[in-house]
């Protein structure tokens, strides 16, 4: 590794700081040679209302060079803006959900609705210039699911939106922002809670449909409500009933494209299966993706793509868990079940068609937990089983809009719970995956319907390690898997555990000293680091953690304020030679604090606001650039 001594920053989007600097050399016979990147805690913990009701760093990096010699770099919070300002010429604030017209939305009661959830954030480097995008999650479009609210018909999430923003970079690295604007998704039919998100090889933003609401589940009435109320969402307030919207629509994973002067295209990967997804990782073939899959029972998906950089066709698989241990979070085995082949055009038509979950399936619910000759049980998404028996000629559409049921039809594992983000490591040809709590379905379960994962409660999660091979052949036929990157075996290492324990002082029911409930992952193959971002209901202020792979060290480099979570961790070695970057958000300040003493609790929020409408996208300065 290079290091340029030139000024540098570290993005991502948490809180407040003061801005940085680095003394410049500005000779490439001045280069000096990293051998390694260490982050190094300079505070314990947040413990006082003061540190935990605003974002603190908790760590420097020291830069190690091949002539013995080392560096310290102060690491500190840059803020770019907020979801309530208006930056970059955009005349409505950042936050701001339209619709399909690119009106902004108004609720019920006249107000603009404002999302307090940032999200995914993909900085990419377009010829030099820099544009950011940025996911705004969801927003709930009245405040407090009252009685009142309910009968009015509203109780639901609003339509989520992406962000477009330029980027100014100083030539110290320093960053701002240049312009702003939402991007419009009237072309793919909208799109529904984005959550978190990656960048392909080909430098383009890989996002997701994370959609609870609109994943029908006709056997569950709570399933049933939601998706009704989502459906009303998008109907009236999205399209202002100039259609109405067909929930297969959404649940996908899009891809924006953006040019060097801004323009952007969306595209919707009908082809990748559907379901409720945290995000998708490209591996370093240009070709294989998998899928984290969030809520409860749920699959580890892979894709893998006919060509390089074209995700618009190709095969989806779902796992199966084969366990091997049963200590801790577990380890298992991996094999591999073919759901189907097909291009984003062909399952597009089945959906528009009007293709509906009855024209896929037969359906009843079992009885004494026995399904009649014929029908297969199984329990995907929720605790409710049911017996399903797919319809003659559905099987492809049963494989990319059912692909959950589908896969679990055919003998995978859907006892996953809470699978968050996905990351790679290509020297060790590894990925890692965040299980953010390791509860329900993945405990030992006799009554289930199958019982793959059988493995005790940890409420603080943990992140698993996939081990990756090429030559894999499926479990359901012995056909050959062309890909080099598929899992073969899933196992947690001991500083990506979890420890539950018993509530402290400051309402902590995890070890604060220990990752709790991870969901961004982003790995550095410079630094050899993989950075984790919590969104935590056991640790009353959440981290941002470095865990080196070769030393096994785990670091807090941050903690957001108290109920934060922390999400959009990207990590760019070097752009433009100015810098290095961690990207990351906060979103709904003062949340999760149900373990908090009271008192604690009401002198936190008095500082940090009721959450509404709060959350903010910046970065952590101090790494320098690294070739």
């Amino acid at each position: 590794m290079k290091l340029k001594i030139l000024n540098l920053a570290v993005l991502a989007t948490l809180g407040l700081a003061a801005p940085f600097a680095l003394t410049a050399c500005n000779s490439d016979d001045d280069e000096a040679r990293i051998v390694s990147v260490e982050f190094v805690e300079t505070a314990a913990a947040p413990n006082t209302v003061d540190t935990m009701s605003q974002n603190v760093i908790t760590a420097k990096a020291v830069v190690t060079y091949d002539d013995g010699t080392s560096k310290d770099f102060p690491l500190a919070y840059h803020t770019l803006f907020g979801v309530n300002d208006k930056v970059g010429g955009n005349a409505h604030p950042a936050g701001q959900a339209y619709d399909y017209q690119m009106q902004p939305l108004i609720d019920p009661y006249g107000q603009p609705v404002v999302f307090e959830t940032p999200d995914a954030n993909s900085l990419l480097n377009v010829d030099g210039n820099l544009w950011l995008v940025s996911h705004l999650e969801y927003d709930w479009l009245l405040s407090d699911g009252s009685e009142a609210d309910k009968a009015a018909g509203w109780y639901s999430r609003a339509p989520s939106g992406m962000l477009l923003t330029g980027i100014n970079q100083a030539d110290n690295g320093a960053l701002s922002v240049k312009s702003q604007r939402p991007i419009d998704f009237s072309s793919v039919n909208g799109t529904w809670i984005n959550c978190f998100g990656s960048q392909t090889p080909w430098n383009t933003h890989l996002g997701s449909e994370e959609d609870y609401d609109l994943q029908l589940n006709p056997l569950n009435s709570n399933y049933a409500t939601t998706t009704a109320a989502g459906i009303k969402a998008m109907t009236e307030l999205y399209w202002k009933n100039t259609q109405t919207a067909n929930p297969y629509h959404y649940g996908w994973i899009p891809e924006v494209v953006v040019n060097k002067d801004g323009a952007t295209s969306v595209v919707k990967h009908y082809a990748m299966g559907r379901g409720t997804w945290e995000m998708s990782m490209v591996m370093a073939d240009s070709r294989t993706a998998l899928m984290g899959d969030d809520g409860t029972n749920v699959a580890l998906i892979m894709f893998v793509a006919d060509k390089e950089k074209d995700l618009s066709a190709g095969a989806l698989y779902a796992a199966k868990w084969n366990q091997t241990s049963a200590i801790g979070a577990g380890a298992a085995d991996l094999t591999w079940f073919k759901l189907g082949h097909a291009t984003n055009a062909e399952i597009k038509a089945i959906v528009d068609a009007g293709t509906t979950f009855a024209d896929i399936w037969d359906f009843v619910a079992p009885v004494e937990g026995v399904c009649d000759a014929g029908y297969t049980r199984v329990r995907t998404g929720s605790t409710a089983d049911e017996c399903l028996m797919l319809k003659p000629g559905k099987e492809k559409a049963a494989a990319f809009m059912e692909t959950r049921r589908y896969a679990a039809y055919l003998g995978a594992t859907t006892e996953w719970n809470k699978m968050e983000g996905v990351a790679f490591n290509a020297k060790d040809n590894k990925a890692y995956i965040a299980m953010s709590y390791i509860d329900k379905g993945m405990k030992a379960d006799a009554s289930g319907p199958v019982d793959h994962i059988k493995i005790a409660k940890i409420s603080a999660g943990g992140t698993y390690t996939m081990d990756m091979a090429g030559g894999q052949k499926t479990a359901n036929g012995g056909e050959a898997i062309n890909s080099n990157h598929v899992p073969t075996r899933m196992y947690v290492e001991a500083g990506l555990l979890g420890e539950d324990m018993a509530v402290d002082a400051l309402g902590n029911t995890s070890n604060p000293n220990k990752i709790a409930n991870a969901d961004n992952v982003f790995f550095s193959e410079k630094m050899r680091t993989l950075f984790i971002g919590e969104d935590s209901g056991t640790h009353v202020n959440n981290y941002v953690w470095a865990y080196n792979v070769d030393t096994k060290k785990l670091t807090r480099i941050m903690s957001a304020l108290s109920g934060a979570e922390n999400t959009g961790l990207q990590v760019l070695d070097n752009v433009n030679g100015k810098g290095a970057y961690i990207m990351g958000n906060t979103q709904h300040w003062g949340d999760l604090l149900g373990s908090m003493p009271a008192d604690l609790k009401a002198q936190i929020q008095a500082k940090i606001g009721n959450g509404v409408n709060q959350g903010v996208f910046g970065y952590i300065g101090g790494l320098p650039a690294i070739e």
